[in-house]
């Protein structure tokens, strides 16, 4: 008997590696434990479906759910290949993926799902956390706004006041930019109480005390200071004219002006070798007091009196309306106060000077790009959360919580190659479009997707 042979052409790009990476990860079978489906799914099981319709956002750069039953059609035997299920091309219908994120929604079944992937990760890749870095941003889209519904009118990150938005706070372990804790808030939430909540997520989901938990200016409220330091953890925050007014940080500065007080240099190193001196300052001890869960609790913090070497001058840009005329007279002394203030500032902390120097201290805290580039991936191209095409709260809720476990897939890919690139001291060529020669021993993940993918 003759038998036919059938050939099917499908183009495997990354799909293969990013699947792999998720199963190294355990993703799949933590997300059908923690969120169980009812006696009515049919197909493959909630977590099969969720990795791989991360596969395509991550190889695509687009999460909207009407695209994803089309892609599926043309890579079936990659995916059923990759993950060993009878994947149909209506696993991916937009029902089934809505189906998804209102499951991801549920606030208790997430804690725990991210719980256990947080401690998974931890020790399948041998991390040692000690510093987390906390901030929020902001997604804006042309979405219905409701009383108490998740899309307001905010302060926009984005520059744009004229649109509603939804709030992210983010934990993320540094030096990796790991998202360990997600907060999705409504868009005209408040950042300053945004801070205890997430620092408990972390220590639920980590389970790690003594950690340093780094912020900017609204971190610094001395209920969250007070907080973090009866927890058995540690802070670093530039203090703001709330916490620190001016003629108090007058008094820091007057010994520095009349020559009494000597100033550390403080020195960062180029990507050439070389160093360059970015700051200088001292540092002095505050007592503190403050009750916290109807305790009163006492410490000691540390003030680092910090001047920025760099001065990040950024010139406004606007329209001229019309056109005034002012008498104005200058007041030489205040001008010159406040030229003697430029670019001084205090940063708190509560962690001891032998396991954190002063210069490590600010070194740490101007590392701030490592939270920065998670948001980037997770509102551009990687993962392209704005702009939005959801209008359900909760649905807007899951996606947002789906897309950062694709953070945490882009991140531990990153953190895995350059790691293995690092212990036997080589480098990866190959993925600079043009230069196929160059190479590097810190490639990103984006990078590296990219070069599995065939040119067209």
């Amino acid at each position: 008997m003759e038998k036919k042979l059938t050939i099917t052409n499908e183009r495997v790009d990354d799909i293969p590696l990013l699947l792999a990476q998720m199963e190294r990860m355990g993703i799949q079978p933590m997300l059908d434990e923690c969120f169980p489906t009812h006696g009515n799914w049919h197909g493959i099981s909630l977590g099969w479906t969720s990795v791989i319709w991360l596969s395509h956002i991550l190889s695509l750069g687009d999460h909207r759910l009407n695209h994803v039953q089309d892609w599926a059609v043309k890579h079936l035997e990659t995916l059923r290949g990759c993950t060993g299920q009878e994947v149909r091309d209506l696993d991916f219908s937009d029902d089934r993926l809505e189906e998804i994120l209102d499951a991801l929604s549920d606030d208790q079944r997430w804690l725990g799902f991210e719980a256990v992937l947080n401690q998974h990760v931890i020790r399948v890749y041998d991390l040692d956390p000690h510093m987390v870095r906390l901030d929020s941003t902001s997604a804006s889209g042309y979405w219905s706004v409701t009383e108490d519904g998740l899309f307001q009118f905010g302060h926009s990150k984005d520059h744009r006041p004229d649109l509603p938005q939804v709030k992210v706070m983010l934990s993320a372990l540094d030096p990796l930019g790991m998202p360990v804790a997600t907060q999705v808030l409504p868009g005209k939430s408040a950042d300053d109480p945004l801070y205890i909540p997430a620092i408990t997520q972390v220590r639920e989901g980590v389970k790690r005390r003594g950690l340093l938990y780094v912020g900017d200016s609204k971190m610094a409220a001395l209920q969250t200071r007070a907080f973090t330091q009866a927890g058995g953890d540690f802070y670093l925050c530039p203090l703001s004219k709330v916490q620190l007014p001016d003629d108090e940080q007058e008094a820091y500065l007057n010994p520095v002006w009349s020559g009494e007080q000597a100033l550390i240099p403080i020195y960062r190193e180029r990507p050439d070798g070389t160093k360059e001196q970015i700051a200088e300052g001292y540092e002095l001890r505050e007592p503190l007091s403050a009750v916290v869960d109807g305790k009163e609790i006492n410490w000691t913090e540390r003030r680092l009196v910090i001047r920025s070497l760099e001065q990040d001058l950024r010139p406004g840009l606007g329209i001229v309306e019309e056109e005034v005329r002012l008498n104005v007279e200058v007041d030489e002394e205040a001008v010159n106060r406040a030229k003697r203030r430029l670019g001084w500032r205090v940063y708190a902390t509560n962690q001891p000077e032998e396991q954190i120097p002063l210069i490590q201290a600010v070194l740490a805290y101007r590392n701030e790009y490592v939270i920065e580039r998670a948001f980037c991936r997770l509102k551009g191209k990687p993962l392209s959360l704005t702009p939005m095409y959801l209008q359900s709260d909760d649905r807007a809720t899951g996606l947002i919580r789906l897309l950062t476990i694709g953070l945490l897939v882009l991140t531990l890919l990153e953190f895995t190659v350059r790691r293995r690139l690092a212990a036997n001291d080589e480098k990866l060529a190959g993925l600079y479009a043009g230069n196929p020669k160059r190479s590097t021993a810190r490639p990103t993940a984006e990078a590296m997707l990219e070069a599995f993918k065939i040119s067209t």
